[in-house]
């Protein structure tokens, strides 16, 4: 199982700029619970601390493509390192801000700009693995193992932030934060070896990339992965507390964290002989099944068998996006597309909670796990509606799209 991961590995360059990368991306994963803790330590009020944590969350989805367009176009270390030191600047100065316990629309002004600059080290470690291997038939394992990453960052990201935060303060764990972004962003930005070529291109609408094919069907896609996260988050949180077991929330996270890492471990050593767009159709469908044992789930027993079972689906979807919009796009964008798949993760993040809080203020906790089954539902119609567009026109290329997308 584990040969083709380590062929992977070994290609040309890989450790150099993975390590750096990893470094660079745990800040990522800690910056919108950082903002929150931070500002509530700061003002006393978990609403401007919620609206703090929500655009700095949703602030690198609009802005990241941008940044992704022009790591395409110049190359990635002269789009990082400036961009590094920019949100060193805006986290510092939120840092700065909230000791002095500035006013909340302030700290939510500079909070917006902090999550902005925030480095986009994993849209750029995917082009570079797309740069390394080609189309070739381990692409898919390489997706398979930043699924995994992204994961770990994930998993382990609120446990040292709270840690620290616990032990010291908010402004200590952020500044933590702050001193590993700075540090693994340039470091992997050093290493040359395995990052694009740049390769300038004309595209004179502001969503070219969103018109190549296929390209704004996954990005809608994405949008409802990132609801199953957004609101089982809150579902979670709200349910096991409803049930006198508030404690429970965590480990029942953390086993839909675990299946997820364990259902991308074992996608990513198959050697599929069904296509792409098939393999997203029924990964969407079997996560819009999945997603309905959480609304069954009467006990926190029951709650973590769900959320084992949606996990363990929702890595294999997420990865069968980006090897399918990876074999869609020409080279000289896939930076920038890589960029809006992630986007719309933090996007779908943001409206999956927004919503599944508000159906838990007002009918009741159980009413959150509501949310995944319906997006995912929709996302797999939308999915099989356009399966065709999910597929490289016959005779065409990814290139000449780009041509009629401008």
């Amino acid at each position: 199982m584990l040969t083709s991961y380590f062929a992977v590995l070994g290609s040309p360059g890989a450790w150099r700029f993975l390590l750096p990368a990893f470094v660079a991306r745990l800040p990522n994963a800690m910056l919108q619970l950082g903002v929150l803790l931070l500002v509530h330590w700061s003002t006393g009020s978990y609403g401007a601390a919620g609206v703090a944590a929500a655009v700095a969350a949703v602030a690198p989805a609009l802005v990241g493509p941008r940044t992704g367009r022009l790591a395409d176009r110049y190359g990635q270390a002269r789009v990082l390192v400036p961009q590094v030191v920019v949100h060193a600047v805006a986290l510092g100065a939120l840092l700065v801000l909230a000791s002095a316990h500035a006013s909340a629309v302030s700290l939510v002004v500079v909070s917006a700009l902090a999550g902005a600059t925030m480095p986009q080290v994993g849209s750029m470690v995917r082009a570079r693995w797309a740069y390394v291997l080609g189309r070739s038939g381990r692409l898919d394992t390489a997706f398979a193992l930043e699924s995994i990453t992204d994961e770990l960052t994930f998993t382990l990201a609120p446990v040292f932030l709270v840690a620290i935060s616990t032990g010291f303060s908010p402004v200590w764990a952020l500044s933590v934060a702050l001193v590993m972004v700075v540090v693994g962003t340039l470091a992997f930005a050093g290493v040359r070896r395995g990052a694009p070529e740049p390769m300038p291109v004309r595209v004179r609408s502001q969503h070219g990339v969103l018109r190549l094919r296929g390209v704004a069907v996954l990005a809608l896609a994405f949008v409802a992965l990132g609801t199953v996260f957004g609101s089982l988050q809150v579902g979670v949180t709200s349910y096991t507390a409803a049930l006198g077991q508030a404690g429970a929330a965590g480990p029942v996270y953390a086993s839909f964290s675990g299946a997820s890492f364990v259902g991308g471990i074992l996608y990513g050593v198959v050697r599929w002989r069904i296509g792409a767009p098939a393999r997203l159709v029924a990964a969407f469908g079997l996560l819009s099944a999945a997603t309905v044992t959480l609304t069954l789930a009467g006990s926190v027993p029951l709650l973590y068998a769900g959320a084992a079972v949606a996990g363990f689906v929702i890595a294999p979807a997420v990865i069968t996006g980006y090897t399918l919009v990876e074999g869609l796009i020409p080279a000289e964008v896939r930076t920038e597309t890589f960029t809006w798949l992630n986007g719309s993760v933090g996007m779908g993040i943001a409206a999956g909670a927004a919503v599944a809080g508000q159906l838990v203020d007002r009918f009741g906790a159980e009413f959150a796990f509501l949310v995944p089954p319906v997006t995912i539902g929709l996302a797999a119609l939308l999915v099989l509606v356009f399966l065709r567009r999910l597929r490289p026109e016959a005779g065409g290329s990814p290139a000449r799209e780009l041509v009629a997308a401008v």
